[in-house]
């Protein structure tokens, strides 16, 4: 059944002008960055058209795991009109200052709207996302727009985001489509109310169906909840919405932080905290739950810790506490606590590689199947404090993970040079 656009009156004029509302109606502000004196106020643009996939000229295997393909910063802070591919294992690589740590904090902030996170929440110095030289329209608008693509079962699916952060923060317009179609789009008609009027397909008696949804809340995270799915229409923008949901709930954001690895910590839940905090706690689970990944975690130390390693385990102390300690196999063990900065960044970084969504402190979509996720593991710094043989190692570990496709890796370096030639690694050079 073909499907109708989800604006199906104003389908020719959104096309041509890419405006997120229907003729007549006001518009969002325009959030691009530009070097005249004021951005006019009443388009928020996107790029020209959305190509329909490609038709295969034969049967192909399709991954289903729902997993972010692309990212894109069509105007935040420093970067304009950019767009970066994401393969199973990703490196943004460059100088202080080329913008690694920014298109990091738009992806983890992608991922948490999707989680259903607030707006103020996930920017908390909105401002601060603003091109540099964006200025205010008349009415002293000014913002942002980021976006992604999730492959998955319905195909590529494409999420634009725009959002205004002075002299509100609030999202102004959205725009999802797949397979060419727009399925949901938002505007903001009235500023005076805390709402944005959506559309989205309905395809039954009525075309499109519409609504005001919350302007400090992602639509598409909401549609699950909105849509009854009774017609082809409404099961397909279900379907897409969904995928691109699972995929930004699917990210782990790892930074470990050596100096509190160090310390014996209280057994908890046995789920590793973003700055790996508690591993000592997390091993005394893992070690008894996968014998298989265990033996693969011990197998990747010998290759980045000094000395040799025949297994790592967790001690339970008398005051309730455990810690860590590497097995070195002549009946001594080494406290982690001696270990130097980048072995204990290499330990961590090589559990969260090889452990599962289970183990590690995220909001999994846990009414999908794990055929039908893939955890996407964001680690800024990824070579911080390594040497190149650990670097090397670590990232063999996770091209040989991501070759999988339960786990990709998306991580930040200087330089990139010496990943160079290594398999399933994708490298994104930027440049200040």
């Amino acid at each position: 059944m073909a499907v109708p656009s989800a604006s199906a009156e104003s389908a020719e004029s959104f096309a041509s002008s890419e405006s997120f509302a229907s003729p007549g109606s006001s518009a969002a502000p325009d959030l691009s960055t530009s070097t005249e004196p004021v951005v006019p106020a009443q388009s928020a643009r996107w790029p020209e058209s959305v190509p329909a996939d490609p038709v295969s000229p034969g049967p192909a295997v399709v991954d289903v795991r729902a997993r972010i393909t692309e990212l894109r910063l069509s105007a935040f802070a420093g970067h304009r009109r950019a767009a970066f591919p994401l393969g199973a294992v990703t490196l943004f690589a460059g100088p202080s200052g080329a913008g690694k740590s920014t298109a990091f904090g738009a992806y983890e902030a992608l991922a948490r709207l999707g989680g259903g996170v607030r707006l103020a929440e996930v920017f908390p110095d909105p401002v601060a996302c603003v091109p540099e030289r964006a200025r205010p329209d008349a009415e002293g608008r000014r913002g942002f727009r980021i976006g992604c693509t999730a492959d998955g079962a319905e195909g590529p699916v494409r999420l634009d985001v725009a959002v205004q952060a002075e002299p509100q923060l609030r999202i102004v317009g959205e725009r999802l489509t797949a397979r060419g179609v727009v399925l949901l789009e938002t505007a903001l008609r009235d500023p005076g109310r805390r709402t944005v009027q959506a559309a989205w397909h309905t395809a039954g008696s009525a075309p499109v169906t519409r609504a005001p949804l919350p302007d400090d809340r992602l639509g598409t995270a909401l549609l699950p909840l909105r849509v009854a799915g009774k017609t082809d229409g409404q099961r397909h923008v279900l379907a897409a919405a969904e995928q691109m949901v699972v995929a930004l709930r699917s990210v782990f954001v790892c930074d470990p932080r050596p100096e509190y690895m160090r310390t014996p910590v209280p057994t908890g839940t046995g789920r590793l905290m973003p700055g790996c905090d508690n591993l000592a706690d997390v091993l005394w689970r893992t070690r008894f739950e996968c014998g298989r990944r265990h033996s693969a975690l011990v197998e990747a130390l010998r290759a980045g810790c000094a000395g040799p390693v025949t297994d790592l385990v967790a001690e339970p102390l008398a005051d309730g506490t455990v810690r860590a300690l590497l097995d070195r196999g002549d009946g001594f063990r080494t406290e982690l606590a001696r270990l130097g900065d980048g072995e204990l960044r290499y330990v961590a970084l090589a559990l969260v590689l090889l452990t599962g969504p289970g183990v590690l402190h995220m909001d999994t979509p846990g009414e999908v199947p794990d055929a039908l996720r893939s955890l996407t593991v964001l680690a800024d710094g990824f070579d911080r404090g390594l040497d190149p043989g650990q670097r090397r190692a670590l990232l063999g570990t996770a091209a040989r993970m991501g070759e999988r496709g339960h786990i990709r890796c998306v991580g930040a370096v200087s330089d990139a040079s010496w990943a160079a030639g290594t398999e399933g690694v994708t490298v994104v050079h930027l440049s200040p």
